[in-house]
């Protein structure tokens, strides 16, 4: 954003209660505004050239139109600046949710339930509504605030439509040369975030039928969101893909991803000629999350050895670099995902950053590494370790 530029959000709500909340946390921060509210989409889309928003808090179930229909409308007329959902954690909220991140959403938020009053209700959603507005409002800019008349400097998002990503950060190192990788991946291990449906939706029914090592997945998500959002990709892969459930073989032809609220580690095979198996617990937050990247990898790592293929993808904050520091220091193999096709280069960013990625890629060049790595032979390997010593 323009120094001095005040980031201008519009709330779209049918509950004035909701409206009213998302009022309140918008307005307890002293870097955003609200440039206004609906209580329709319709409403919503008319108002916008007079509202100029820099970002839109949505809800899933509104009358007269709903959130996705807004959403694809707003995609559809070539309006860029980022959405937030705001969904209940229901199971038809979920679905609704997962529709529009893959039809542009940028992140969703839940609605707060359960709160003892109204304050710890504006606690609870700020907690979680405010890292994300400011997350998104960094990585993306408004025309308004940041394009001259004639300039067109914005870059588009690969995967979701209709969505203009920023130039890349003014301080933004440059790109980091690939390094060489001399192990052959056994299992693939995927750490993802904000951004994380959209680009998984991309990265996933690309790998074939006959991909031959396991997948797990750890993906940012609510507990009832991530059964959803495994069946929806379901029927979009190749492979099964399955919500991850507590003693899980890890085998090829099938993407297990973390449930929601739950770590999902790797624990070795009980006895010779058994697969490891999979453990979820509740331990506890690590980097604010659960499930959390750094605790698939590292177990991954314990498990696998140089045999892991870490990837990090598009997401908010750091989880993961500790883990793919560990992954490094086991002999494996760490790709991340690339700035300009991020939604947020948090995530993938700090892995970068901290030198531990050995290439960096754009989300559609992802797919086609890991099957060069795992396709690569093992007499290939060992010509590749030899000329790096």
């Amino acid at each position: 954003m323009a120094v001095g530029h005040r980031t201008r959000i519009l709330i779209v709500d049918d509950s004035a209660v909701m409206r009213s909340l998302l009022r309140s946390v918008v307005s307890a921060d002293a870097s955003l505004e609200v440039a206004g509210t609906a209580a329709d989409g319709a409403s919503a889309l008319s108002s916008l050239a007079m509202m100029r928003p820099d970002l839109i808090l949505l809800d899933v179930e509104m009358p007269v139109m709903d959130g996705l229909a807004t959403l694809r409308e707003l995609r559809r007329t070539g309006h860029k600046m980022p959405v937030i959902m705001c969904s209940s954690l229901t199971q038809r909220g979920a679905k609704v949710t997962l529709d529009a991140l893959a039809s542009g959403a940028s992140d969703y938020v839940a609605k707060p339930t359960g709160q003892a009053n109204r304050e710890a209700a504006i606690r609870a959603l700020g907690q979680d509504l405010a890292p994300k507005i400011h997350a998104l409002t960094n990585q993306y800019q408004s025309p308004q605030a940041t394009q001259q008349p004639g300039q067109n400097s914005a870059l588009p998002q690969p995967g979701i439509p209709g969505v203009q990503r920023a130039p890349l950060f003014p301080h933004a190192a440059l790109p980091p040369r690939a390094q060489a990788i001399s192990s052959r991946p056994t299992v693939l291990a995927i750490g993802v975030s904000t951004g994380g449906p959209a680009a998984l939706d991309i990265l996933l029914p690309a790998l074939p039928g006959n991909f031959p090592i396991p997948v797990m997945i750890v993906q940012h998500m609510p507990e009832l969101f991530t059964k959803v959002f495994a069946e929806r990709l379901d029927g979009r892969c190749k492979l099964r893909v399955r919500e991850a459930a507590e003693g899980d073989p890890v085998r090829a032809g099938t993407i297990s991803i973390a449930r929601g609220n739950w770590h999902m580690e790797v624990l070795a095979a009980s006895r010779a000629g058994f697969p490891p198996t999979l453990h979820l617990n509740q331990g506890p937050l690590e980097n604010h999350c659960r499930p959390a990247v750094d605790v698939l990898f590292r177990s991954a790592a314990a498990v696998f050895g140089s045999g892991v293929l870490a990837v990090v993808l598009t997401g908010m904050g750091s989880d993961g670099t500790l883990g793919c520091r560990i992954v490094r220091d086991h002999g494996g193999a760490v790709l991340a995902q690339d700035q300009a096709s991020s939604t947020v280069w948090g995530m993938p960013g700090s892995v970068t950053n901290e030198g531990l990625a050995h290439k960096v890629l754009p989300l559609n060049e992802l797919a086609p590494e890991i099957l060069r790595l795992i396709s690569r032979t093992h007499i290939e390997a060992r010509e590749l370790r030899e000329s790096v010593v």
